[in-house]
């Protein structure tokens, strides 16, 4: 794993484009391979927006969340400037993508959260316990699942993308499958309840487990699913109504010795046999199969039954 500079958050220019300056990844000597990530800023942003309607009914006030920009950086650095008290690290997977996401809540947040949510002031225990109490691990779980299915939903015009929510643990540092050198996207949440201070809530994307989507993270502008426009499909449907096909039958393939095959001779006859289908050939596919026949004075062949190709099969 390369050793690089420290790095630096996806900021604005001048012109209001945002532009990234990422610190090498992914044993990469030059730019960041996962690119300026706006797409995965816009995710953010809709994903921030979601988060109040997690924590407003919770705790019967307002909240405000903003998604601050993003940084790539190194585990090590990450647990080193964050963790350095009580916190919980809940692991997310993001199927089909390789690794697991990374959620990451304050220990003196999560018991603050406990004590509004049940009617007090909103304090935590000044110093904080060694580890959570059950009811502060049942409000970290319920809030990872109420993250979790805002962010499938924040993706759900990006990539489809499964996020289940696994185990939780009560110190980052304790995380053996994950190396310190290994680089993270970090994406951070500031929710701000009531005119308290701004708490991040910190969300940890693997970078190589991103890096297969990392077209569709760089990309300026992510275009929106639209409906249909019905009279572009119905001239699509037209279209291809009028393509022109090659269909043959075959009514006999009979096999004969190569000693036969070269005395034959003007007049000679090769006896062949076929059963009561034949087959109905498209393109080279079989279509359908059928028996030979009449109809209007020419040969034909009656459809049987329409069989799929056989790619489809497979």
């Amino acid at each position: 794993m390369v050793k690089a500079a420290s790095p630096a958050p996806v900021q604005g220019a001048a012109s209001g484009r945002a532009t990234a300056h990422h610190a090498p990844v992914l044993g990469s000597a030059s730019a960041n391979p996962l690119g300026d990530l706006q797409a995965l800023t816009q995710v953010n942003q809709h994903v921030a927006r979601a988060l109040r309607t997690l924590f407003e009914p919770m705790l019967r006030q307002p909240v405000k969340v903003a998604a601050e920009p993003i940084t790539v950086q190194r585990f090590d650095e990450y647990l080193t400037a964050n963790c350095n008290a009580l916190a919980s690290a809940t692991l997310i997977g993001m199927a089909p993508l390789s690794g697991q996401a990374l959620l990451v809540i304050d220990g003196g947040f999560t018991f603050r959260l406990v004590d509004l949510y049940f009617g007090g002031p909103g304090l935590a225990p000044n110093p904080l316990p060694p580890e959570f109490t059950p009811t502060a691990e049942a409000m970290i779980g319920r809030l990872a699942r109420g993250v979790t299915e805002r962010l499938a939903s924040g993706w759900a015009e990006l990539a489809e993308i499964e996020f289940q929510v696994g185990r939780t643990e009560t110190n980052p540092h304790m995380l053996s499958h994950i190396d310190g050198e290994d680089w993270v996207v970090r994406t951070r949440f500031l929710l701000t309840i009531g005119e308290g201070r701004p708490v991040p809530i910190d969300l940890l994307y693997p970078a190589a487990s991103l890096k297969p989507i990392a077209g569709i993270l760089s990309s300026k502008v992510q275009a929106r699913r639209h409906a249909e426009d019905p009279s572009w499909t119905n001239n699509l449907m037209r279209a291809a109504m009028n393509v022109k096909l090659p269909v043959r039958s075959v009514l006999a393939e009979p096999t004969i010795p190569l000693a036969q095959l070269m005395s034959l001779k003007l007049g000679d006859i090769i006896p062949i046999s076929f059963g009561p289908e034949i087959p109905l050939l498209v393109s080279g596919n079989r279509f359908a199969r059928g028996a030979v026949g009449a109809f209007n004075g020419r040969a034909a062949i009656r459809v049987h039954r329409i069989e799929p190709l056989e790619d489809e099969s497979n």
